[in-house]
Order: C-alpha cells, then structure tokens, then sequence
C-alpha cells in the first residue's frame, strides 16, 4: 500500500526516486477506493493448479482484488471437468463488453507449434487486441509472453537446443523499474520452456524495454514504459512441487527430460525441491498490483483508455 505523507514533506521526492509508493494528504481525502477487476486468460492444461498458483499470489496484497476466469472457447480442455469450467469460468464472449483493471495471460504447452496453428490462435488474437481498450495492465506469462510479443511487436519466438528447464539466477536490467522494487540484486526463477526470445529482437521495437534478464536464461522481463503491457518468459507463479510434476510426467513418457537445474539438492531427485524464488513472485505480483493496476487505473473503470 503507499504511503500517506505531508503535501509539502521534504522526503517526498526522495521516496517517489526510490519507487517507494506515496500518496499526498490531498489526494488521499479525495481518493475513492474499490476494488480491482482482473480477468485471468487461463490457458494451462492444468487449469486448477494454476488457478490457485495465481490466486495465491494475487491474494498476498491489502488490496482487495476481484478475480474474473476465462477460458477459450474454441478450444475443449482435457484435463479439467466441464463441471469445472461451467461453475469457475467464463468465455470472452461474456466479458468482452466489460473493463479491467489488470489482465493475466498464462503459458500453454504447445511451444512446439507455429502460433498460426494453434487451434484458439484467432480467439486468443482477438482477447489480445481488445485488452489495447479494455485493460489498464495485461501481464503474459511465458508462452502467453510469446504470444503477445508475437502478436503485438512482431516479435517471433526461437527455438532452443534443448528444454530449458529450471531455476536460474537473474538480475535487474533497469534498475529503476518499479516492478522489481525491493528485489535482491540477483534472484530465482523458474523456467520450463522449449523456445525464447532474442534480446536484439527486443531491443529494436521502440517502446520496449527489457526489464530483467538471465545470463543462462535469456531475456525474463519486458515491459512498456507505462507497463500497461508486461512480458514474463518464466513462471514465477509455480509452487514447490510444479517442476517435480513436469520431471516426471515426462520422463515416465520416455522424453528427453534432464533434472531441472537448481531445483533438487546435489540434483536428486529422491530429495524435497528447495524453493528459491517464492519471496520474488510474491514481490514481483505486489508490485505489479499496487503500482501498474492499483496506482494508475482508473476509480472509474469504464474511463480506461486504448494504449498509445
């Protein structure tokens, strides 16, 4: 939450050049305060976990949040129940005239195909151009980041020479970026992906930045300076036990899997994952909510405008 100060307190300019969150005596007696919309593109196979993943973080913060969850329509999950998705979720159809505060696109396992022929690509490219006048911040996660990066910037993803697969290290790129306030000079991230992005490809499309970054994991963060639209290559969201799952689900079906990297100590996997990056996620989700949702959207939502 920001902090509440004097109008004329010397401190004031200090804070605000240390991105510490402060709000004047005469914006906060007028400041109205409800709660914010945020609508979550759940496109992982494994719908409940991700879910609560998600929930779990968002729900770290005194700010009340309201969560809103949607699926594609032209496309029929496998691993959840109908029962599920009729009770818990939406389709975009059902939302599309609504406003949001905050916008969430998640990874989907299907890194190995063109984005053309994914078999929702032309729903999930309509959700991405209405979030441009619909949403104050969408936040892409992983192949989500892809997607949008693709889709918006043009911006087109590489394959790796191998799965990368793991907790690495990273550091902040733009040290004054806000989304990473209070963060440790070098912190963990988990990563599960067969394809990225370039730097170079980033670094030529004006308006972007790279926030964060990896030596062995590449680019992890990019945002626009406004941060209405945040791109993140890992999954900061995943629990203990996400990566374990992933092991062994693929080595039981005879893939290509290496021991994800930092994960288990002395890499056995007879022994309990350490978790490394829990503090920064929920950092990294505070930050975002209370900065680039919480402190610029709008009280009114329906004044949202289209990103420019």
């Amino acid at each position: 939450m920001p902090i509440r100060i004097p109008n004329s307190l010397p401190a004031t300019q200090t804070l605000n050049d240390e991105n510490i969150f402060v709000i004047t005596e005469t914006r906060a007696l007028t400041q109205d305060i409800r709660p914010l919309q945020i609508v979550i593109l759940n496109l992982m196979p494994t719908k409940i976990e991700t879910e609560t993943q998600l929930a779990r973080l968002l729900g770290n913060s005194p700010l009340q949040v309201e969560i809103e969850l949607i699926h594609t329509a032209t496309h029929q999950s496998k691993n959840v129940s109908n029962d599920h998705l009729l009770r818990f979720y939406k389709t975009f159809d059902e939302i599309k005239d609504r406003k949001f505060d905050g916008m969430i696109i998640t990874g989907a396992p299907v890194e190995h195909m063109p984005f053309e022929e994914v078999s929702y690509w032309q729903e999930l490219c309509e959700i991405m151009e209405w979030t441009k006048t619909h949403v104050h911040s969408t936040f892409h996660i992983c192949w989500g980041a892809q997607a949008g990066l693709y889709y918006h910037y043009g911006i087109h993803k590489q394959p790796l020479p191998e799965k990368l697969f793991g907790i690495y290290p990273h550091t902040a790129d733009y040290k004054q970026s806000i989304l990473f306030r209070g963060f440790d000079d070098v912190f963990m991230v988990p990563h599960s992906r067969h394809t990225t992005v370039l730097r170079e490809d980033i670094e030529a499309v004006e308006g972007l930045r790279i926030l964060a970054s990896s030596e062995e994991a590449g680019v992890y963060a990019i945002g626009t300076k406004k941060g209405r639209q945040i791109f993140i290559t890992g999954h900061s969201e995943y629990d203990a036990w996400t990566l374990n799952k992933e092991y062994i689900r693929d080595k039981n079906a005879g893939k290509p899997i290496s021991i994800p990297k930092n994960y288990f100590p002395d890499d056995d996997d007879t022994k309990e994952p350490i978790v490394s990056w829990r503090s920064h996620a929920n950092l990294l989700y505070s930050n975002w909510l209370n900065y680039f949702v919480y402190q610029t959207t709008p009280y009114d939502i329906g004044t949202i405008t289209e990103i420019n």
